[in-house]
């Protein structure tokens, strides 16, 4: 099942409307280096590992 990290929601400074949706590793990837270049994040194990806690099942619609 693809999943999804969707930034609104988990408000920030920049209002950030971004979502990302697709295979687990890849969404994990994608969103780490997103927080990292737009959020001000360090891209490490943890924020990774986080982040994969934060994932959603996508949803058909």
């Amino acid at each position: 099942m693809r999943k999804v990290a969707d930034c609104r929601d988990y408000p920030s400074e920049s209002n950030c409307s971004l979502t990302i949706a697709g295979e687990e590793e890849e969404v994990v990837r994608a969103a780490a280096e997103h927080a990292a270049s737009v959020h001000g994040h360090t891209d490490s194990p943890e924020l990774r590992e986080q982040v994969r806690t934060m994932l959603k099942d996508e949803v058909a619609v």
